[in-house]
């Protein structure tokens, strides 16, 4: 399946001079645990670094930076890892594994910010595969078992 048909599109996002307070705050109200940093917010949006929940705990919180005056751009990952719209999943999920991270932005054609795709996301899409598998043996098995009556 393709990044694009799975990814989700209302991808929350900020500047690198967004403080971590301000990041910290728009994690909590939009329930999210990233932020994908963009330095043309009202433009293409194209992504230069993410910032998760734990970034903040840890390189910031954590190393006594304070909240209110340090920036995203101080605790981001930077080169962020990205995926193209076109590919599909299998594609993502090795990306992940070489990367060791469990979100990554999808891109457009020009780089442009369109969605992002985590772990979360490619776990419930297993699972829902997993289960339309099982649908198919029980069918087959109760197909059968009538065929012997």
């Amino acid at each position: 399946m393709l990044l694009k048909e799975i990814c989700t599109p209302d991808v929350v996002h900020c500047t690198r001079d967004t403080t971590v307070l301000e990041a910290a705050r728009l994690m909590r109200t939009k329930h999210i645990g990233d932020l994908v940093v963009v330095d043309d917010p009202e433009e293409d949006r194209v992504p230069v670094g993410i910032v998760t929940d734990r970034d903040i705990v840890v390189e910031a919180l954590g190393n006594g930076l304070d909240p209110a005056t340090t920036t995203v751009g101080r605790i981001m990952h930077s080169p962020v890892v990205i995926a193209r719209e076109s590919e599909d999943t299998a594609q993502a999920i090795e990306r992940m594994r070489a990367h060791g991270v469990r979100r990554v932005p999808v891109v457009g054609h020009r780089g442009e910010l369109i969605g992002i795709i985590t772990l979360d996301d490619l776990l419930k899409k297993l699972a829902a595969d997993a289960n339309a598998l099982m649908d198919i043996v029980a069918k087959e098995q109760t197909q059968e078992h009538r065929a012997r009556r």
